[in-house]
């Protein structure tokens, strides 16, 4: 019960319901005992003795006794369900509240499929046994227990001989649990793996279908599907294996019961309705035995979903906000970034930052240039508090990030990542995520500067034109533009550009710097591109390689020197008429 030990936060306080729900169940199992007792009133009274009158006062009886059970059904289903919904209402919410949370590095190696998996099908495993699995499993004792104590009443010796396999069906009960658990948990992550694969397959489904791999999709599919289809093979097996014996330990006391009651009839020791009662008696015990293996069905799969979302909430959230941490104030932030030889590596791989040294007062532009895996984007997570450095410092304003709030510090950075991501909403709404009490004046402004606001205006709804998911429905330069208006809107004092115009052709990207002197003014700008054209406006270039500083200085600095900037320089502009530098710099001027 361990797993519901650590979960108990979410369901005690429904402690109240809980009781309404069990006192309403023990009510109704209890008056279901009452049929076998009215039963033997009337063979052994009405029937055999002939009492004709108690014939009307056993159906008013019944009717009553069937209403008033009712009523008790209906209030501990009522309850029940309540439970069960307030339950996974509350689980959900923190689940998703813990998911914003956990860090970048939880991200790294997170499968969405899985989590997707984990926040439907294990919740509502959970959902389930709470609101009723439970009451069911108490109602199975209740039975029992209620069931062999008017049993003991009426005859002890012939209850004794009737219940003697109930400690065998029990022992076998318990194998069964301790077999069915680990199959249960490796058929949970198995469908995590097939939620997994599908939610790849439809998110890069253009890709697929570029590469015309619809028969290696389909083919990995299967092999997922194989894997989902074994585990419950695995677990109908152990099921088909323990459930015959289970029935026929169970069936066990029906035929002690017939042959010792019937012979202490003959023998005048009972009474032909005392042993009608009794048999009506044994199946109020057996029912709950034969559903016994339901009920251990549902209490393991509940554990097994237990356990993988208490995987998540239990996670160890690697950056987070220290004791006493420091917020930053809008009208006090003037945007100097230090990084003091800063070392950081992600978990299990080389060193993705090496002795790292940066001084940007405010209002500088930084540019940073270097080939895929030279720590570029390593820079800017550390910047963002997505990783805590390893050694070294990374300051704003004279402040460790460290001792920052983290909301405070990201409220001051924007950022145009390479990937663009848009929602499923209206450009408006795209434009001005995460901002409050925004002007449509103050959006269309944005997107000015972007270079977005003429293509937005020919859309057939405008800024209230609702773009697909992912941004689906505009080109991959039309999203770059929606999210650098996103990203100005903010009005940061620490800008971000990451790659932000890749996806525009020279001309759109000539004419989005040109918004851009302007925003940069008076605030600290990190520009990380492949174009030297991106870059020779800045203050001060870094050319890294492998986590280093190979290089540092301004464009024209950089040019004068031979090194890994000027190779790029002469790449980018081998077209120019004469192939040298100096064409290629009259044309970069």
């Amino acid at each position: 019960m361990e797993v519901f030990r650590q979960l108990k936060r979410f369901y005690w306080p429904e402690k109240k319901l809980l009781a309404v729900s069990v006192l309403c169940l023990m009510a109704a199992t209890a008056l279901g005992l009452v049929y076998p007792y009215l039963l033997k009133i009337l063979i052994d009274n009405v029937i055999q003795n002939k009492e004709w009158g108690m014939v009307p006062y056993l159906a008013v009886s019944v009717l009553i006794v069937t209403s008033v059970k009712g009523i008790f059904q209906f209030f501990h289903g009522f309850t029940g369900g309540r439970i069960g919904n307030r339950v996974a209402y509350t689980m959900r919410n923190a689940l998703y509240e813990k998911l914003q949370y956990l860090s970048f590095q939880y991200y790294d190696t997170a499968k969405t499929g899985d989590l997707m998996s984990r926040l439907t099908a294990d919740l509502e495993a959970i959902r389930q046994f709470v609101g009723f699995g439970f009451a069911q499993i108490l109602n199975m004792f209740l039975m029992v227990g209620f069931g062999a104590a008017l049993m003991l009443y009426m005859n002890w010796q012939l209850t004794l001989l009737t219940l003697v396999t109930v400690p065998l069906l029990a022992y076998t009960a318990i194998r069964f649990e301790k077999k069915i658990h680990p199959a249960f948990r490796e058929m949970r992550q198995a469908m995590s793996n097939l939620t997994t694969a599908v939610q790849e397959n439809i998110t890069g489904v253009r890709t697929v279908k570029s590469f015309a791999r619809e028969p290696y999709e389909v083919e990995k599919f299967s092999v997922r599907n194989e894997s989902y289809k074994s585990n419950q093979i695995q677990a109908a097996s152990i099921w088909g294996k323990y459930f015959p014996v289970m029935e026929l330990f169970a069936c066990l006391c029906v035929v002690i019961l017939l042959a010792a009651g019937g012979t202490m009839v003959i023998r005048e020791q009972v009474t032909l309705g005392e042993l009608v009662a009794f048999f009506s008696l044994i199946w109020y015990i057996i029912g709950p035995m034969f559903g016994i293996g339901f009920h251990i069905n549902n209490y393991t799969q509940s554990k097994a979903s237990g356990e993988r979302i208490l995987e998540i909430l239990n996670q160890y959230i690697h950056v987070r906000n220290k004791d006493n941490a420091i917020a930053l104030k809008d009208d006090e932030v003037i945007g100097h970034v230090r990084f003091d030889h800063v070392t950081f590596s992600y978990p299990d791989k080389s060193p993705a930052l090496t002795d790292f040294h940066l001084d940007a007062p405010p209002g500088s532009v930084i540019g940073l240039l270097g080939g895929t895996g030279s720590g570029k984007s390593t820079v800017i997570q550390l910047l963002m508090r997505a990783y805590n450095a390893g050694t070294g410092t990374v300051s704003v304003d004279g402040h460790d990030v460290k001792d920052l709030t983290i909301e405070s510090l990201r409220k001051q950075i924007a950022i145009v990542f390479q990937e663009t991501f848009l929602f499923s909403a209206s450009i408006r709404n795209n434009i001005a995520y995460g901002i409050r009490n925004v002007t449509m004046e103050e959006v269309e402004r944005a997107a000015k500067l972007a270079k977005a606001h003429d293509f937005i205006m020919e859309l057939p709804l405008g800024y209230d034109t609702v773009v697909g998911e992912r941004g689906m429905g505009l080109s991959g330069g039309q999203k770059q533009r929606i999210a650098i208006a996103r990203a100005l809107l903010k009005n940061p004092k620490i800008l971000i550009l990451d790659d932000a115009t890749s996806a525009v052709d020279m001309e759109t990207e000539h004419e989005i710097q040109a918004g851009f002197k302007e925003l940069m003014k008076g605030r600290t700008t990190f520009v990380i591109a492949h174009r030297i054209s991106s870059l020779r406006h800045s203050d001060e270039i870094l050319v890294l390689d492998e986590g280093r500083i190979v290089q540092r200085g301004t464009h024209e600095q950089l040019l004068a020197a031979e090194g890994p900037y000027l190779q790029t320089y002469r790449i980018q502009y081998a077209d120019a008429p004469d192939g040298s530098a100096a064409a290629g710099r009259r044309q970069a001027n």
